[in-house]
C-alpha cells in the first residue's frame, strides 16, 4: 500500500477583514507611513467659500516589511485635515495638520507593541488655486497597541506658504509609520483610487505685497541618518546658485548641498541627511537663509541609524539579509504496511521525515498542515480518507528562536489536520523537522489489491 507526500507552500491572505494567525506584522513593527493627491476648481472672490474640517475615508493599500515575509494589506483609512489659519492673505504661512483618526490596519498579531515606537509621516496635496504636495511629519509617540488591538490615531503636521488668492483645497494622501522596536521598519500606505477626498478647503485673499513663489518638495518625509533626500524645486531665479540645507527648528543644522537652477528656475538635487535632530529641510539663494529668497521649511524626521562619529574613528556597518520560509522532504512515497484479508486491522508507516527553516527573522510563526484523499483500489474499491490517522513529533534544531509544537494525534481525513507550527512572538526562526507516525484503519474483508492515496502538505 502506498501514498505520495506532495508539497504545496501557500501564502497565507492577509485582509483587515479576515484576521489570519497574526500574520499581518506588518501593521506591527512596521506600519508605517502615510501620503496623496488632491486638486479644485479656482473660484472667484463672489464663489469661494471655507468648509469646516471633515472626516474623510480612503481605501488604502499597505506593505509590510519585507522581513515580516507578509502580504498586503487593503484596508480604510479615515482621516481628518484641520489649519491655524482657514482666510489667510497671499504671502501668510497655513500649518497644516493631517490626521489619521483610524488607520487602515490594526495589530494583527498576539504581541502587544509598548508605547512611543511609532514616527509617522505623510503627505497632504495642495489644490485649487495652488498646488503641491506637502510633506507632513509626527512625533515618536504612541499609546501601547495591545494585541490584535487597533492601532491609534496619530497626527502629522507640516506648512505651506499661500502664493495666489481663490479656494486652495487640502486632501490627505500616502502616508508611513516607521517602528523602531527591535528593528527599525517601515509600512507604506497608499491612497488605492487617488485622490483622496478633499477634508478641508479654505479661502485665501490677495495681500497686495509682491510673493516670494519659490517652492520645494520632497521625495520623501523621513529616513534613517546618513540617507540622501531628493529635493526637487521651482520658480527660483534661473541660472542662480541653490542651497539645500537641514533645519532643527528654527537653527541650520549643518547638512548642506548645492544645486543649480535651469532657465525655467527649476531643479532637483540630492542633500544627505546626517543630523537626527533635522525637522525639516530648505532650499534658498544667497549666502545664509532667508525666507524671501528661499522655500520651506518642508518637515523632515530622521528616524533611526547614522549619529555623530567621533574624531579618529571609523564607522562599521553590516547587515544581516532575511530569508524565507521554506520546506524539504526526506523523498515523497510512503509503504504502508500490509493487511490480511479477513482480518480488519491498522496498516502502519513512518511519514518522510520534512524539514521546515523559517528564516525570516520576523515575529511570524508558522503552521505545517495535511490533508489526504481516498484510497482507491482494484476495481474502484476505496477506503476513505477518515481511515488515516497520525500521531506527528517535531524536534527543534539547536539555537533557533522559535520552539515547535507537534499537532494533536487524530485523524488526518479530507478536510486535514495540523503537523506542527511555532507560534507568533517578537522574534521568531529556526530549523525543524517533523515526523508523524502513519495508521490506516483497514476494514475487515477490504478487496485485496494495493491502495494509493495522495497526502498534501501545506506549510504558511
Amino acid at each position: 500500500m502506498r501514498s505520495a507526500v506532495r508539497r504545496s507552500d501557500s501564502r497565507r491572505s492577509c485582509r483587515r477583514n479576515r484576521p489570519d494567525r497574526g500574520r499581518r506584522w506588518v501593521a506591527v513593527l512596521g506600519v508605517g507611513a502615510l501620503v496623496v493627491t488632491g486638486g479644485g476648481l479656482l473660484a472667484g472672490p463672489a464663489q469661494a467659500r471655507a468648509t469646516a474640517a471633515v472626516a474623510v475615508d480612503f481605501p488604502t493599500h499597505c506593505i509590510p516589511p519585507a522581513i515580516a515575509g507578509l502580504p498586503p494589506i487593503d484596508g480604510t483609512t479615515s482621516a481628518e485635515i484641520t489649519v491655524d489659519n482657514a482666510a489667510p492673505k497671499v504671502g501668510d504661512t497655513v500649518t497644516v495638520t493631517y490626521t489619521v483618526v483610524k488607520p487602515a490596519a490594526s495589530n494583527p498579531v498576539d504581541l502587544a507593541l509598548p508605547a512611543d515606537i511609532m514616527t509617522p509621516t505623510g503627505k497632504v496635496t495642495v489644490g485649487g488655486a495652488q498646488s503641491a504636495a506637502l510633506t507632513v511629519a509626527g512625533p515618536k509617540k504612541n499609546a501601547p497597541v495591545p494585541g490584535k488591538g487597533d492601532f491609534p490615531s496619530f497626527s502629522m503636521t507640516g506648512a505651506f506658504t499661500v502664493t495666489a488668492p481663490g479656494e486652495i483645497t487640502l486632501s490627505p494622501g500616502d502616508y508611513n509609520i516607521h517602528t523602531s522596536y527591535l528593528m527599525e521598519l517601515d509600512t507604506p500606505c497608499t491612497v488605492t483610487d487617488p485622490p483622496a477626498p478633499v477634508s478641508r478647503t479654505i479661502i485665501a485673499t490677495d495681500g497686495g505685497g509682491q510673493v516670494n513663489e519659490r517652492a520645494i518638495q520632497l521625495g520623501t518625509a523621513s529616513g534613517a541618518a546618513g540617507d540622501p533626500v531628493t529635493v526637487t524645486g521651482s520658480k527660483f531665479t534661473p541660472g542662480a546658485s541653490v542651497t539645500l540645507a537641514g533645519r532643527a527648528g528654527d537653527a541650520p543644522t549643518g547638512d548642506t548641498a548645492t544645486v543649480t537652477a535651469d532657465d525655467s528656475g527649476s531643479f532637483t538635487g540630492h542633500l544627505t541627511v546626517n543630523a537626527p535632530a533635522t525637522t525639516g529641510i530648505v532650499a534658498y539663494e544667497g549666502a545664509d537663509w532667508d525666507g524671501a529668497r528661499g522655500a520651506g521649511p518642508q518637515a523632515y524626521t530622521v528616524t533611526g541609524g547614522g549619529g555623530e562619529i567621533p574624531d579618529g574613528s571609523q564607522k562599521l556597518t553590516s547587515s544581516v539579509k532575511p530569508g524565507t520560509l521554506s520546506m524539504a522532504q526526506d523523498g515523497d512515497s510512503v509503504a504502508l504496511s500490509a493487511v490480511d484479508f479477513g482480518q480488519g486491522r491498522a496498516s502502519t508507516g513512518a511519514l518522510r521525515t520534512v524539514t521546515v527553516q523559517d528564516f525570516r527573522g520576523g515575529p511570524a510563526g508558522w503552521s505545517l498542515t495535511g490533508k489526504v484523499t481516498d484510497f482507491t483500489g482494484p476495481g474502484g474499491a476505496t477506503i476513505g480518507a477518515s481511515a488515516l490517522g497520525w500521531s506527528p513529533a517535531c524536534a527543534t534544531k539547536p539555537g533557533s528562536p522559535s520552539t515547535c509544537a507537534a499537532g494533536s494525534e487524530g485523524t488526518v481525513g479530507s478536510a486535514g489536520a495540523t503537523l506542527a507550527s511555532t507560534p507568533d512572538g517578537a522574534f521568531t526562526g529556526g530549523a525543524f523537522t517533523v515526523d508523524a507516525r502513519l495508521s490506516l484503519d483497514v476494514p475487515a474483508y477490504t478487496a485485496p489489491g494495493a491502495y494509493t492515496a495522495v497526502l498534501t502538505l501545506t506549510l504558511t
